[in-house]
Formats: structure tokens, sequence, C-alpha cells
């Protein structure tokens, strides 16, 4: 496949977080990417109207239009993980939302990509109340997709998703290697030339954890990131507050980056 217009809707996944910060920039699998279809073709123009903090419905609002008018041949949907860590998460209406996105980008033109979500209690062992909710989630996502002919990046069945080197200490946000990793399973799933299987190759084995060792990261992890999450909450502020997309038009990238190489 070739594509020349590419636009990511989204969360903080798609902005990149856990991947560079905010005083360098946030590279990001959606970056990524772009930079593999820029290898490909110099003339590739990329947009990213990825937002953090964003649920689904607000991605659907605030994105969905902006994305049509750029006309993309290639897009990417990636919402609703900030719906499910919510209290009174409704999997059928954050469905619709992402089927809405799904519906009216494809008749546009665009080729579709989405994703499912790996499981959570792998990743937290306090989020295991959620799993039945990803699972959830996951089901209806791979039959929407179906319905609209989107591409579905399935995560959820590979162990290396779980994986802690997979991940950047807060737990929500992909590590620079998982984002590589994701960018590399959607070009290996689109096809792309250059891109390979390499990317569902499992994680080099560590040493496991000692029950102290275990005890004491869930505790900083509480401290350091649960804990402020659920303050802001209860304030009713988001990360997203006051933020805009970070390439609300479509412009060249630089096409520097080896996408397969950063993805081991």
């Amino acid at each position: 496949m070739s594509f020349k217009r590419y636009v990511a809707l989204g969360d903080s996944q798609t902005e990149g977080l856990g991947d560079g910060d905010d005083v360098r920039g946030h590279r990001g699998w959606a970056d990524r990417l772009a930079e593999h279809l820029a290898r490909i073709d110099p003339e590739t123009r990329y947009a990213n109207l990825a937002v953090r903090g964003r649920r689904a419905a607000q991605v659907r609002d605030e994105q969905l239009g902006p994305a049509l008018e750029l006309r993309p041949d290639l897009a990417t949907v990636m919402a609703g993980v900030n719906d499910l860590i919510r209290p009174g998460f409704d999997a059928a209406e954050v469905t619709a939302c992402l089927e809405e996105m799904f519906d009216a980008l494809g008749t546009a033109g665009a080729h579709v990509v989405t994703v499912t979500y790996p499981d959570p209690s792998k990743i937290a062992p306090l989020a295991r109340p959620l799993r039945s909710r990803v699972l959830d989630f996951n089901a209806r996502i791979r039959v929407a997709a179906a319905r609209h002919g989107v591409t579905v990046v399935d995560t959820y069945p590979h162990a290396f998703t779980t994986d802690a080197r997979m991940w950047s200490t807060d737990r929500l946000h992909a590590s620079p290697l998982g984002h590589a990793r994701m960018a590399a399973a959607i070009a290996h799933t689109l096809g792309l030339p250059g891109s390979d299987d390499t990317w569902s190759l499992p994680l080099a084995p560590v040493p496991p954890s000692t029950t102290w060792q275990s005890i004491g990261a869930e505790l900083r992890w509480v401290a350091a990131f649960a804990g402020p999450w659920i303050y802001r909450r209860l304030r009713g502020r988001s990360s997203g507050d006051g933020r805009r997309a970070k390439r609300p038009q479509l412009a060249p990238l630089s096409p520097s980056s080896a996408l397969p190489e950063s993805a081991t």
C-alpha cells in the first residue's frame, strides 16, 4: 500500500506521551509510522490531531471534522482508554463513538486503522478489575471494525505487550520501545515496504522481581501516578486542559528514523 496523506486521531498514546517530554517534544508511534511512510515516499504528508486526556466522544467531536477536512488516505483512530479507566464506563457508547469515526473516515476514502488493548492486570496488578472491561471493549472494537472494513492491529494476544519494558513508569503510556513496536506493528499489518514481523517477537527474559520489590514498586506507582490521577479526577481536571494538537496541518516529516531497527 502507498499513502500520501496520513492523519492520526486519538489521545495521549497517539500524541506520543512516554516517548520524549514536553520540553524536547513527544515522538510516539504515530510519528514513527509517519517516518516509515516518508522513507517509502518523501512526498507523504502527516498531521497528528491527538490531545492527551481526551475521551472517545471528545476525539470524535474535536478531531473528526478537522481530519475530514485534511482528506487523508490513511487515518489511525486510537481512543477509549480514558473512558475505560473511569467509573461508569459504557462500552457500547464508547464503541459507537469509534464506529462513527470509522464510518466517516472510511466513507471519505481513508484507509482506517485501529487497535485492541492489552490486559491491564498484567501491567498494573491494581488494575485487575479493568480486565473484563478490556475484553468486552476489544470484542466490540473488532466487530465495529469488521463492519466498516477497518484494519485492526490486535495487540491483546501478544504477551510482550504487557512486559514492563513496553511501558513508561506511569504504566499508562508506552515507553519508547512500546511506541516503536506499535508503529512497526501497524506498518507490518499494512504490508508497508521495509516492515516485517519482528515487532511481534518476545522480549529477552529478565530475572523476576522479589515479593518485596513488587510491593515497593506498587507503592511507588500509587504515590507517583495513581494518586495524582485520582486527585485530578476529583477536581474535574484533565492532563489535556488547554492543550492543542501538535501537528494540526498536513506537513512533510523527516524520514531519518529507521523504524525496524528502533523496534527491536
